[in-house]
């Protein structure tokens, strides 16, 4: 017997349906590349476009476990985002800041050294 969501969640108690939101709430924060993508209303060819790569590019970008951090925070700044690295310790967490100021130096201009 099918049965609709509303009639189900009628059944379940504050704590269940808290409890069930909270795992809603959890998998929306942890999403692949491509599902992230796609949660941005957003194409392969969208995002090649911005990035000035072709769409295959893009493509074998999502489906890479591996890459440098800077491909990763050029990705994600193409749909809007910035990317922040934390050591995350069971007593807190820790931004790793090293790579933006590394970057930050790379983009400012050279001074010349004055004699």
């Amino acid at each position: 017997m099918v049965r609709k969501w509303e009639e189900v969640r009628k059944r379940l108690s504050p704590e269940r349906e808290a409890r069930i939101n909270e795992r809603v709430a959890d998998e929306l924060e942890r999403l692949s590349l491509n599902q992230l993508r796609i949660a941005r209303n957003l194409t392969q060819q969208n995002l090649a476009s911005i990035l000035k790569i072709n769409q295959g590019a893009v493509s074998k970008l999502e489906q890479r476990t591996d890459m440098y951090i800077s491909t990763l925070r050029s990705y994600l700044k193409a749909m809007g985002a910035d990317l922040q690295v934390k050591a995350i310790f069971a007593d807190g967490e820790v931004v790793i800041d090293q790579f933006e100021e590394i970057e930050k130096r790379k983009r400012a201009p050279h001074r010349a050294i004055a004699s």
